[in-house]
């Protein structure tokens, strides 16, 4: 389907904020979190059907005239990043406009990645990501009169949740709501940035020779629910969506693994990132942006462990975290907190006997409420990269749970048909049944 589908980008141009940022905020602080994350992208796509109202042209400009004024508020996304802080430049954002060639009820029925990817403005890997602009947005015009709208937010200064605000703040200035989303820019004052070097620490995220596979799995609502019943115990009475799809995942890749490499004692760890905003002591302003992420590391010597024990061994290790770490972000000692998270991360992908696979969730962000005036959108989702052992969960329309996951060719190649995996998941569901 890839090769029949075609992208052009038709307009470029830099969409500056409405007023100038004052002097007095000309230069913006990251917080510490902020140092310990990478220089990418943080990349989502939303879809909307045609509106018979609103012509396309129309809505393209009433897109631009919003992030204008979104811009204002959120100055940090117009500068550039220099070191540990950002220039308040009011160099803008970067906005491009495209044509597909071909309909959004067409795409929607088998999305690829690869073809995902062309509705993002730039790669998640991009090195401007760690500079200029910090912001790109990417309206893609369908035949049929559809809009698909990607968003690339530079890592350095957002994390989901922090897209998230963006989104609902934009949209609300777009259709005309008259109570604005403002954010929270004190996140540098909650966790000052600190003179350290992180470079002694860097890892490959995968190595070069690897041959990485990402595939889309839906499950539906109904099955999520049954994976609840299958996954309640009397340790976690009422698991969570992102627990029990989290948990299958995390059991059927170990399953592919331990069967490639000839060896059923390997250790297998679970790195999942987790919002602190509520989880620190006191909690932090729920519009707060930046990285307010803290790390969940979960390790099981056991790949044929139930799904009740995986989830009871998940929730454990949240728990935990939230009491022995999380709690005490607040405190003198946050820094080191941090700093010692980082670096066992670190460690353990530098460790040959171990077998790490990361996962994060954008459920419960309420981006199907993303409304810029002309309805709520028909998907959204998240086009990937190619990390090995890489797990995104995001909702689906009706409750469920789309997952894409990221696995070596040989691992991929098991995992596809595992039969317990097959038996909650779809691969081939359209967008429009979901």
């Amino acid at each position: 389907m890839a090769g029949e589908l075609k992208i052009e980008i038709i307009r470029r141009e830099t969409i500056k904020p409405s007023s100038p940022t004052p002097p007095f905020l000309k230069s913006f602080k990251l917080s510490f979190l902020d140092q310990f994350s990478p220089a990418i992208y943080g990349p989502l796509v939303f879809f909307y059907p045609k509106n018979d109202v609103v012509t396309s042209e129309q809505r393209s400009h009433q897109l631009k005239k919003s992030l204008s004024k979104t811009l204002t508020l959120f100055y940090p996304l117009n500068g550039r990043l220099i070191d540990k802080t950002i220039d308040c430049d009011d160099e803008g954002a970067q906005y491009f406009e495209a044509k597909f060639k071909g309909h959004l009820s067409t795409f929607q029925e088998q999305p690829d990645p690869e073809t995902l990817k062309r509705f993002l403005p730039a790669e998640s890997s991009s090195p401007t990501a760690g500079t200029r602009p910090l912001l790109l947005v990417q309206a893609t015009l369908f035949d049929c009169g559809g809009l698909a709208i990607g968003i690339c937010m530079s890592h350095k200064l957002a994390d989901g949740t922090t897209i998230g605000i963006f989104l609902k703040s934009w949209a609300a200035t777009s259709n005309g709501q008259a109570h604005q989303i403002l954010p929270d820019l004190n996140a540098a004052s909650y966790f000052p940035p600190k003179d350290v070097s992180l470079e002694g620490a860097k890892v490959e995220l995968s190595k070069p020779q690897s041959v990485n596979v990402v595939k889309r799995y839906v499950f539906a609502a109904s099955k999520v629910a049954a994976l609840k019943v299958i996954a309640a115990s009397s340790s976690v009475q009422r698991p969570t969506r992102a627990e029990v799809v989290t948990a299958l995942i995390w059991k059927c890749t170990m399953a592919a693994i331990a069967l490639n490499s000839g060896s059923a004692s390997k250790h297998f760890v679970l790195s999942q990132a987790v919002n602190l905003r509520k989880r620190v002591d006191p909690p932090l302003p729920e519009n707060c942006i930046g990285n307010l992420l803290g790390n969940v590391s979960t390790q099981t010597n056991n790949h044929t462990s139930d799904l009740q024990a995986l989830v009871t061994q998940i929730r454990k290790g949240l728990t935990e975290y939230t009491q022995n770490r999380a709690k005490r972000l607040r405190g003198d000692d946050a820094f080191q907190v941090i700093f010692e998270q980082y670096k066992e991360v670190v460690e353990v992908m530098r460790r040959d006997d171990l077998h790490l696979m990361f996962s994060t969730s954008f459920c419960n962000f309420g981006l199907y409420d993303v409304d810029f005036g002309w309805g709520k959108p028909s998907w959204v989702t998240i086009p990937t990269g190619t990390r090995k052992n890489l797990v995104t969960l995001i909702d689906t329309r009706e409750g469920g749970v789309e997952a894409w996951v990221c696995l070596s060719k040989q691992d991929m190649a098991l995992f596809e048909h595992d039969p317990e995996l097959l038996a909650f998941s779809n691969t081939s569901i359209p967008n429009s049944a979901l």
